[in-house]
C-alpha cells in the first residue's frame, strides 16, 4: 500500500467512525476469507461495518476523535466493528465470537466511554434501538386500546341483555 492509499484509507476510516456510536475492537487470528466475508455480510445486514486494518492506520484514524482511547487496544491482528446504532455492532460481534473461536472481542468504545470485552458482551444483551422504539410505541398505544375497549363494553353488555330478553320472549 503506497502512502497516498494509506492516507485515503485513514481519511475514509475517520469519516466512517465520525458517524459511529459504537466501535468494537476485535482480534481475528486465522479467519479464512470465507469466514471474514460471512462476518462482513452479517455486519452489513445489521447496519454495521467491519474493517480489518493495520494498527498504525487505526491509531491515525481515531486520533482526535471520541474513540481515541481505543489506541491501547490496537495490537496484533485486529479489526474494527462499528455502527451508528449503539448496540448493533456489539450484538453481531458477540454472536459471531460465540460461534467461532478464531474471533474474539478485545474491547470497545461507546460514545467516548471505554468498555472492556465483558462490557461489550453486556452491551450486546440490551435491546436494539428498534426494539426499544417498538416497546415505547406499545406502551403508548396500550392505554388508548384499553380505553376504547372499556368504552365499547357497556354497549356490548346492553346488546347482550336485549338479545337475551328477545330470545327469552321468543321461546
Amino acid at each position: 500500500m503506497d502512502r497516498a492509499t494509506k492516507e485515503q484509507f485513514v481519511v475514509s476510516l475517520r469519516d466512517a467512525l465520525s458517524h459511529a456510536g459504537l466501535v468494537v475492537v476485535t482480534q481475528q487470528t486465522g479467519l479464512t476469507v470465507a469466514e471474514s466475508r460471512d462476518l462482513r455480510n452479517t455486519m452489513r445486514l445489521g447496519e454495521s461495518f467491519y474493517r480489518v486494518t493495520k494498527n498504525t492506520l487505526a491509531r491515525l484514524a481515531v486520533k482526535g476523535t471520541k474513540f481515541e482511547g481505543l489506541e491501547s487496544m490496537f495490537s496484533g491482528p485486529m479489526a474494527l466493528a462499528f455502527s451508528e446504532d449503539p448496540i448493533a455492532a456489539a450484538k453481531i460481534s458477540v454472536k459471531y465470537a460465540s460461534t467461532n473461536e478464531k474471533f474474539s472481542i478485545v474491547g470497545g468504545c461507546l460514545n467516548g466511554e471505554l468498555l472492556d470485552a465483558e462490557g461489550v458482551k453486556q452491551l450486546a444483551l440490551l435491546p436494539s434501538l428498534d426494539e426499544l422504539r417498538g416497546k415505547i410505541v406499545g406502551v403508548l398505544v396500550t392505554p388508548a386500546t384499553r380505553v376504547a375497549t372499556l368504552m365499547q363494553a357497556p354497549a356490548a353488555q346492553l346488546a347482550r341483555v336485549l338479545n337475551a330478553y328477545a330470545t327469552k320472549e321468543a321461546a
